[in-house]
């Protein structure tokens, strides 16, 4: 019998994916906001696609704001994106 595999949502682009296959971006228990790689850390945790783009479409539609329940400050939105590009190019 065959595992059941993980599902989430993308809050960009609304898709189902595998857990792999998705990023987490965590709210920590301080209130901070970072990307998890290995998706184990504690916290509030939200699902975008690898691709940059639903990260600009999560910031544009305020789709981090409503899963996080909290605004989100323009830098704290900077720092992500500088960590995402950081990541997508290793």
């Amino acid at each position: 019998m065959k595992n059941k595999v993980p599902m989430r949502q993308c809050i960009g682009c609304r898709e189902m994916k595998s857990k792999r296959e998705l990023l987490r971006i965590l709210r920590t228990p301080e209130g901070e906001l970072l990307l998890d790689f290995t998706g184990r850390k504690n916290g509030r945790g939200a699902y975008l696609c690898r691709d940059f783009e639903c990260f600009t479409k999560a910031r544009k539609s305020k789709a981090l704001e409503r899963s996080f329940q909290m605004s989100i400050p323009q830098e704290v939105y900077e720092s992500l994106e500088k960590e995402w590009i950081g990541f997508a190019e290793e």
